[in-house]
């Protein structure tokens, strides 16, 4: 099979393999990893080394014949003076070798093709050593984002002085780049003369026209490369290292021919890639126009017509993670908004519940059980404050109005796992679990506290944790719920805050999912303020989020309803992940097929 029918008859399988990221930032595809293209790019190089790119010309001068040239020329520089003379290499043996080559092939060490240089970095409180048009010098960084195989300058440049200063080298033009730390495997030719600093183990081609299939020979030994490295604050290969990885030398005719097809189809993956983001991106602009209808809808009649215009394309919409995820949010919005569920006027309205909330509140206060409050009265909310306008029996409130007890700041203690202290929740317990219950697991033991705070800070089951400080601003503000399953106290740090509220007349559920509802969250980071890089929340600027209160009859109907529409979302979410394993298994499968 060619390699453009191995590519276009498994079309479908390349740009449908997709990963999530654990870790990414915001943005419909930010966080998805198109992990077929990534293959289908990882094959062509690897079948680019093997000799299964391009056929074999029986009448091309042999890489042996090559390997002489690079002696001679090797033998040349020693004699000028411009590289040491090295000690004789060992032979490769059998058993070294990973796979067989093709006629014409020999099998060499990096160093044998190349001289491999390091680098060096001058003083860096020395302005002598740096100016702003000098000598062309790269870090790793430079590399990072890099389109294209070349490169020509950095993001600063060094004198005279500064490289003789330093280990750096002034290597020519065509010299392929390899970062060797932080992080190990960037690959780039430089496009002029130009130096390094240390991060680099790169190679110098004695033989120019060499430069571009090393290259890829490079990118495609990355992962064995970084294999072999070592150090405990970063890794780090060394030069020797470097110097001694294998590669497969074709004839050099050979090498232009596979440098020229490895360029076609890498650029196409280029195109592959640049299609599958953009209809990525289209899918979940589509999917989020939609789904803002419902939340726009100004009427029953009108919410129920557009939803059966979703509910008509429901399995090619929600095809993804980012499309899923934004319709659990859209769930949350129609609840926060009060259209989630039909209105019954036979409800008690929210009003009532408010001033019950108020009655309870000074009677535990008169009876000594809390402390009073400041102030005690709610704080006004003005017309411009509310984001929209609530159904008939809801009510505005800011939390301070629905707190039994006035919030809490936890313990600044450090836990000391001892083994007979009590769990103290970490800062972790609070963000790691996506359905925003406190994750109990997350603690350590400390015995570090009195009778009197293991009474005062001991949470109960219900409790509302909010993040007080975090260096992410998303999680600022984000509210867990306590569901109290581990035996025994618990206690919480000082970055997060106990909400307590009375149960009976607002349900912390609701709470907990309005107040991670985008509407809610765009009110809290009003009140957020960074300091130092790190984004915090006051307990009284916390209290004084609004909330939309339903009656306590319709909390109930509401929870039920999320909880029915979410398990909908949980299975099309187990049901995607199922899909998108048989998919990265079929990339696999088909890499592993095309190079066996």
């Amino acid at each position: 099979m060619t390699v453009e029918k191995l590519i276009t008859d498994n079309i479908d399988t390349w740009t449908s393999a997709l990963q999530t990221r654990s870790t990414a930032g915001r943005g419909s595809s930010g966080k998805i990893d198109l992990y077929g293209i990534k293959k289908l790019r990882e094959l062509i190089l690897e079948l680019a080394v093997r000799g299964k790119l391009v056929p074999q010309d029986p009448n091309d001068e042999p890489a042996s014949e090559l390997l002489k040239r690079i002696a001679a020329e090797k033998a040349e520089l020693v004699k000028q003076g411009k590289i040491k003379k090295q000690k004789p290499l060992p032979e490769i043996s059998e058993e070294e070798k990973p796979f067989e080559l093709p006629e014409g092939w020999e099998w060499v060490t990096l160093a044998a093709v190349g001289e491999i240089v390091g680098g060096g970095t001058p003083k860096s409180d020395n302005l002598q050593y740096w100016t702003k048009e000098g000598l062309k010098w790269l870090t790793p960084s430079d590399l990072y984002g890099l389109k294209g195989k070349y490169i020509s300058t950095g993001a600063r440049d060094i004198t005279v002085e500064g490289l003789a200063s330093s280990s750096a080298r002034m290597m020519p033009k065509g010299a392929v780049l390899f970062s060797s730390r932080a992080p190990i495997g960037y690959v780039a030719i430089a496009g002029a003369d130009l130096s390094t600093n240390q991060g680099f183990k790169s190679c110098v081609p004695y033989i120019k026209e060499s430069s571009e299939y090393i290259y890829y020979f490079l990118l495609s030994a990355a992962k064995k490369i970084d294999a072999e490295a070592s150090g405990t604050t970063f890794k780090e290969v060394s030069g020797a290292v470097v110097s001694k990885i294998l590669m497969p030398l074709p004839p050099l005719n050979e090498q232009l021919k596979i440098v020229a097809r490895a360029d076609e189809l890498i650029s196409l993956c280029d195109q592959l890639e640049q299609h599958s983001l953009t209809t990525l991106n289209a899918h979940q602009q589509l999917v989020e126009t939609l789904l803002a209808t419902l939340t726009d809808s100004q009427s029953a009649a009108e919410l129920a017509d557009n939803w059966a215009r979703i509910s008509e394309h429901f399995d090619t919409l929600f095809t993804t993670e980012a499309s899923i995820e934004a319709l659990k949010q859209t769930i949350l919005q129609l609840a926060v908004m009060g259209k989630l569920v039909p209105q019954d006027p036979n409800d008690e309205p929210a009003s009532e519940l408010l001033k019950r909330i108020a009655q309870e509140k000074e009677q535990l206060i008169k009876d000594g059980k809390i402390k009073k409050q400041k102030p005690l009265s709610p704080i006004p909310i003005s017309d411009d404050e509310k984001p929209f306008e609530l159904p008939k029996g809801w009510e505005w409130a800011r939390l301070s109005e629905l707190i039994i007890e006035d919030t809490q700041n936890g313990l600044s203690k450090k836990a000391n796992d001892d083994k007979n202290g009590v769990p103290l929740l970490r800062i972790s317990s609070a963000t790691t679990r996506s359905d925003f219950i406190i994750n109990e697991k997350e603690f350590k033991l400390t015995s570090d506290y009195s009778a009197a705070q293991l009474m005062g800070y001991a949470l109960r089951k219900g409790d509302l944790l909010a993040v007080r400080f975090n260096g992410n601003k998303d999680f600022v503000g984000r509210i867990a719920l306590f569901s109290g399953s581990t035996k025994g106290p618990v206690l919480y740090p000082d970055k997060l805050i106990r909400i307590r509220l009375p149960a009976q007349l607002i349900d912390p559920l609701l709470v907990r999912l309005m107040f991670n509802s985008k509407t809610i969250r765009v009110l809290i980071e009003k009140y957020c303020a960074t300091t130092v890089g790190n984004w915090g929340i006051s307990a009284k600027n916390l209290k004084a989020v609004l909330m939309p209160v339903p009656p306590v009859k319709e909390q109930q109907r509401i929870l039920r309803t999320i909880h029915d529409l979410f398990i909908i979302c949980d299975n099309l979410f187990v049901t995607l992940k199922t899909l998108q394993q048989t998919q990265l298994h079929l990339a696999d499968a088909l890499t592993d097929a095309a190079i066996n």
